[in-house]
């Protein structure tokens, strides 16, 4: 019985071999440069990271005067504007002040008035006395003419000198008296000038800045957050009533590891992404600066390294990223969601100005004065008929 044995298969050829290792170092040494010219052009001018969040101010709103909230205008995910009016105060206890103010002011502008009218009722006294005075006078001198012929006798000229003597006394009492009436309204060239006056304004105008401020306004623009008060509460000066959230200046702080802020530096350009988005739509950014520690240094139970078991762990530390509004305003953000930060750190800008934009100032409180301050023009003008309403105004 023959055995069918079959031929043993051909291994490559040597040619073969060598071409196939040749093309495998060629596609290693491509992949390889490739890879080196990005990392040499890229790699260590980028900074990149994941744990980044967007932050924003909270604006408390806080009343200023006591009082029970008769209105609330606003709740949780409204949009107000700056000025608008967010919470109403009863302005029952105001409104007394308020009167009891202006009558008093009206009592102070009647005194003053009075203390003018006493200064010129002492000019008339003096000048009664002047002439009483003239008129003794010239009664001696004609005593003394004929007192030598004999028509007088000296008792006659004793009265005369004693009526001189007298009217020079009385002439000297009236000057003293308008002298001290003239001290009560000295200085006050204006009727608002005097200092009982302004007294009175000064309370008037606290007054009125009192009602104004009844109507609590949002000092600024935003979103509506954690509102805590309601109907029928009383409030004090500095609780917090709600809070307001300006979705148009928020920022980002990117938390990098403390081996990547090497080259990290105020005014760099940035590119952010937003979980919520995707990668599709991109923010642009400019670094603010970096914080002044890390987040643990700053946490409410520092960590204790003072001990035999320490494990060295990578610190991360805030950097503030600030968004451009134009951005924000196409694409809205909310505080606490999820970024990407990818930082430029080819250049390093010598001196980085902070933009103006990002500097929190609000006028609303003003406003609220210039009210107080024409209601309290408007009064002092009627009772001063207007000729010196502008002395009691600032």
């Amino acid at each position: 019985m023959s055995e069918n044995k079959s031929p043993p298969l051909a291994g490559p050829s040597p040619v073969r071999r060598s071409r196939r290792l040749l093309a495998v170092a060629v596609a290693s040494a491509i992949v390889g440069g490739a890879y080196a010219v990005y990392a040499w052009t890229t790699g260590d001018l980028a900074r990149s990271t994941d744990d980044a969040y967007v932050g924003g101010h909270s604006v408390v709103l806080t009343p200023q005067v006591a009082g029970v909230v008769t209105a609330v205008r606003a709740d949780d995910t409204d949009r107000v504007a700056a000025g608008d009016v967010l919470v109403e105060l009863d302005a029952g206890d105001a409104r007394i002040e308020f009167d009891a103010a202006q009558a008093h002011f009206a009592d102070a502008v009647r005194q003053v008035r009075g203390l003018s009218a006493a200064v010129d009722h002492a000019d008339a006294e003096v000048q009664v006395a002047r002439t009483a005075l003239d008129r003794a006078r010239a009664d001696l001198r004609e005593r003394l003419a004929i007192a030598d012929s004999g028509a007088l006798t000296g008792e006659d000229v004793r009265h005369a000198r004693d009526g001189v003597k007298q009217g020079e006394a009385l002439l000297a009492a009236a000057e003293r008296a308008r002298a001290l009436a003239a001290t009560r309204t000295q200085g006050a060239a204006a009727l608002t000038d005097h200092p009982e006056v302004r007294a009175a304004i000064q309370r008037l105008r606290a007054a009125a800045l009192a009602l104004e401020r009844t109507r609590i306004v949002a000092p600024a623009a935003g979103m509506v957050h954690q509102r805590r008060v309601q109907v029928g509460r009383r409030v004090a000066p500095g609780e917090a009533l709600l809070t307001v959230v300006p979705l148009d200046r928020l920022w980002v702080d990117a938390n990098f590891k403390e081996v990547q802020l090497d080259r990290i530096c105020a005014g760099q350009p940035a590119t952010l992404t937003a979980d919520v988005y995707g990668a599709s739509v991109r923010y642009r950014g400019k670094v603010e600066g970096i914080e002044a520690g890390s987040g643990a240094a700053f946490a409410l139970l520092p960590a204790q390294n003072a001990t035999g078991n320490w494990i060295k762990v990578v610190q991360r530390v805030p950097v503030r990223i600030a968004i451009e509004r134009e951005d924000l305003a196409a694409h809205p953000l909310r505080v606490g969601v999820s970024m990407r930060a990818d930082i430029d750190v080819r250049d390093c800008p010598k001196a980085a100005a902070s933009s103006a934009a990002w500097r929190d100032e609000t006028d609303v409180y003003v406003a609220q004065v210039k009210a107080a301050e024409a209601r309290v023009a408007g009064i002092v003008a009627a009772l001063d008929g207007g000729a010196s309403a502008a002395g009691g105004a600032p």
